[in-house]
Parts: structure tokens; sequence; C-alpha cells
């Protein structure tokens, strides 16, 4: 059904950059780390969001804009201060049916229901880092007591789907009609796919190609690594692709690198910035957060998260 390549044999090989960027040490309540990299190519320019760990224990959302790779530790960033509570884990795309950038990220804010819950922001003009809009809540209906993190949408012609994990190798899945997003209601959530998976699940359509590719990180010999499923469409089934320790989409056994040794928490650079999340299999790249073994190894909310760029090998 697929040429013979990676797609098809589940064997992926990457070259890996040096870091990119880093946190931000300055200032009265330094940064820790910059982690969980969505961004689009728009207009001449690299958009990058991240979540951003601050040495207070504090967890924001900053942005830049860059032209090259080359630029992107030195090109301003700008800390969205959406909400003075808990927020991160952003995803970025354009929304053709209302004609906005949207933000979806997850927030926790005791005055809703449930407290922890997707929400988003937007923007009409992504040139303008302070023009985000305050965060509003994704679903009417979220469930009452929902186990979830890490939530990614994309669409297909007819429904926005709203992809999410809880941990315990499980990837779930709800949608509503296009006339209905954002904060609208909302189908049951459902199982997508159960396997030895952790957290941050993202979903993409193949460019060309019928299938749809997730990718989700996963934890084995004490480090983190990507897995990949394919499906034919957005409700599944969803089939193993490239999905063990020794057979990874993205981990330390094809990602040789002298800086880290755990692929974490990333974005797939995409060919289209709009809300079916195209990537082309013939060229792909990866922004992820990366740290060695020694800074892995230290308390959860003291690693320094860099970001670097895995570009696939032919």
């Amino acid at each position: 059904m697929y040429p013979d390549d990676s797609f098809t044999t589940g064997r992926f090989s990457w070259q890996v950059s040096a870091p990119l960027l880093g946190p931000e040490r300055g200032g009265a309540d330094p940064q820790v780390a910059v982690k969980d990299p969505t961004l689009v190519f728009d207009q001449g320019f690299w958009n990058l969001y991240a979540t951003v760990r601050f040495a207070s224990g504090r967890v924001d959302i900053v942005g830049s804009r860059f032209k090259t790779w080359a630029d992107a530790a030195t090109a301003p960033r700008h800390v969205l201060a959406l909400h003075d509570k808990y927020y991160c884990a952003p995803q970025l795309f354009f929304y053709t049916p209302q004609k906005r950038w949207f933000l979806i990220y997850q927030l926790a804010d005791d005055s809703r229901t449930p407290p922890f819950q997707p929400c988003y922001s937007t923007t009409t003009d992504l040139s303008d880092l302070k023009s985000w809009s305050k965060p509003q809540p994704l679903m009417a209906n979220p469930p009452a007591k929902p186990k979830w993190l890490d939530f990614w949408v994309i669409c297909d012609t007819t429904h926005a789907h709203l992809f999410w994990t809880s941990l315990d190798g499980k990837l779930w899945r709800a949608q509503t009609e296009h006339q209905h997003f954002p904060g609208g209601v909302w189908s049951a959530p459902t199982l997508a796919l159960q396997a030895d998976i952790f957290e941050a699940s993202h979903t993409y359509k193949l460019k060309g190609r019928s299938p749809y590719l997730t990718i989700v990180e996963a934890q084995g010999k004490g480090r983190r690594y990507f897995k990949a499923y394919l499906a034919d469409t957005l409700t599944g089934p969803w089939k193993p692709l490239a999905d063990s320790w020794e057979k990874p989409f993205a981990g330390l056994t094809n990602c040789p690198s002298p800086w880290t040794t755990n692929i974490s928490h990333g974005e797939l650079l995409r060919s289209r910035n709009d809300e079916t999340l195209e990537i082309d299999p013939q060229n792909l790249q990866f922004l992820f957060q990366g740290a060695s073994d020694t800074e892995y190894r230290t308390a959860y909310g003291k690693i320094p998260w860099k970001l670097g760029l895995l570009t696939v090998k032919p």
C-alpha cells in the first residue's frame, strides 16, 4: 500500500542538532527549563511557543519569532502571562473556518469544574506576541473527574478531534462538529489506543497519503522516547508502526547525540499551518525537548530541558 520507506518498515534514523535554545537564566526568577514546543513557519518567520518553568515553580508559556534556527537562541522571548495559575503544553495552528490562530493548552483554575482542563486563546495577528486572548474553556461539557493531560486538536473535513493521554497507557479522543468549535459540546470520550505509552500525543495527516500518524511519548530504561502509530481515519483503529524501545519512532537507539539521552515532548514541523496538521513524510523534522541522563535524574521540576531538532536521515 505504501512505498518501501520508514512508514512501511517503521525504522527511522535521525540526525540530532546541538541545542537550539534553552532556559534564560537571568532575572530575579530565572528559568529552569524550556519544553513542550509547538511551532509554525508563517510570513518568513518561525513562530515558536513553549512551556517555560521558573526557579520559583511558576509555569507559563513563552513565545518567540525568528527567521532561521541560528537566531532561535537570541530571538526576543515574550512570556504570555495569560493566567496567574499553572498552564502549559501549547499547540499552535490556524483555524481556517474562523480565520484565527489558536493556541490550545492545559490550565489549572480552581474556579472551573473540573479545575484542570483544555483551554484556548486566539489571535488574528501572529506577529504580535501580546495579542493572544485570555483563556477560555475548550469544552462546554468536560468530563466530571477526568484523568487527562497534553491536549491536541486535529481536524478532518467535518469534525475537530481532541486527543489526550492519561498516564496509564491510554490515549483518548472526543470530537465536535466544526460549527461547534471551540467551546461547544463534545462527544463522550472514547479510548483511541491502549499501549505502553505515557504522555504528549501528537497526531498529524501525512501529505499525499491516506493515513494519519500519531506519535506519543513512552518511558524505557529510565529515559523518554517516542512511539508511532498509523490509522486511516482519526477515529482509528491505530496500528503500531514503531512502538518499542528497540524500534522507536525517536529515541536513544536511533538518535545518537552527545548532549541528550531523552527524546521528549516535541512537535513535528508541518507542511501546512492549518487545522489539518499536515506533515511531509519525505521531509521529517522534529523539534523536541532533551536532557542528559544526569539532568533527567534531578527532581522533575528542576530538569533543565533544552530544545533540539531532529532531521530524519535519507
